[in-house]
């Protein structure tokens, strides 16, 4: 009888130390797979619609584009952060008029959370802004690149980690999705977060940025099959590896660093939220497909996304993210960012 207690509780301990192994080896192939061109479509539809009025910070059309949001949420049982009271991070016209008076009135970020198993208290952030820039000469500017596009990549993103979590494989860390208000006036919503972050700025380990990814620009005629990554290298080398490695074992996309280029006139990487957590430190970083002829313009509608593109890039936003949740060590910041 001793005998076979020793030999079971032997079995027992071999036995729970392979589900641990498998859970934290599970490939995340089979969640990338379930970001979609239909589903994201289905999700633009109505955040870049006419009825949302160009999603300026602080309108009505803004506030509708996150009440959907906060439904989907729901619907998908993924609940806002612990520490909140609700999906809402209000930011007072106060703070969004202070540096240049645009007359905004208040507005929110809106945020949920799915609670890392292992380390709940490092998270990552992953960012996207659902503001737009409303009426232009009268008429809707949709901004469905801009930023709708991110807007419900996020939205499949957080999908893809709940189905995964119901399966058994939830991530280590935790993960906040965080649709920021402000971005067309300033970059506002992220700053006011950065200033009063949820969690501890010091445990938040990479900020994951995806700003206008539906499209392509001039310099892609020939194929959609890209993404420009702007700051992976920035603040840590580990980032850059983590970014370059998914791409490769799930998402085969062309990656493009031209933008990346700290010469390169355009600044993009001063330019979209991720800033506010790169000038503090963290490793970031931004997703982009550059800018077409219809940026800014009421000309930028859900019928010129290109979904499949999409999809593969909030593919590689997931798997990036996904590594980042479950690697035993965060990333490393070797470099200055400068």
């Amino acid at each position: 009888m001793k005998k076979f207690l020793c030999l079971f509780l032997i079995a027992s301990t071999i036995s729970c130390t392979s589900q641990k192994a498998n859970i934290t080896d599970v490939s995340p192939a089979k969640y990338v797979a379930t970001i979609t061109p239909k589903d994201l479509m289905q999700h633009l539809y109505v955040i870049a619609s006419d009825g949302m009025e160009g999603r300026q910070t602080g309108s009505t059309g803004q506030k509708k584009a996150g009440d959907y949001l906060i439904n989907q949420y729901k619907a998908n049982k993924i609940d806002f952060p612990k520490g909140a009271k609700d999906y809402y991070q209000r930011i007072p016209s106060t703070f969004l008029n202070a540096k240049r008076n645009d007359n905004l009135l208040d507005s929110e970020n809106i945020w949920a959370y799915i609670e890392g198993s292992e380390k709940p208290n490092e998270a990552i952030v992953i960012s996207a802004h659902y503001d737009h820039i409303g009426l232009k000469n009268g008429e809707i500017c949709n901004g469905a690149d801009d930023d709708g596009s991110g807007t419900v990549a996020l939205l499949e993103i957080a999908q893809a980690f709940e189905i995964a979590k119901k399966e058994g494989h939830g991530p280590k860390r935790s993960i906040l999705f965080l649709h920021v208000t402000g971005e067309e006036h300033g970059l506002l919503g992220s700053s006011f977060y950065s200033e009063n972050p949820l969690f501890p700025l010091a445990n938040t380990i990479t900020d994951i940025n995806i700003d206008m990814i539906g499209r392509h620009d001039e310099s892609h005629n020939d194929s959609s099959n890209y993404v420009y990554l702007i700051g992976s290298d920035y603040l840590s080398t580990d980032l850059y590896n983590i970014c370059e490695d998914a791409n490769k074992n799930f998402v085969h996309l062309a990656i493009d660093y031209k933008y990346n280029d700290r010469t390169d006139p355009n600044r993009f990487y001063y330019r979209s939220d991720h800033y506010n957590f790169a000038k503090n430190g963290i490793p970031s970083v931004f997703f982009f497909n550059g800018v077409h002829a219809d940026y800014h313009k009421p000309t930028d509608t859900v019928e010129k996304i290109e979904f499949d593109a999409l999809a593969k890039r909030a593919q590689l936003a997931f798997a990036v993210a996904w590594e980042l949740a479950n690697r035993e060590n965060r990333p490393v910041v070797d470099k200055s960012g400068n």
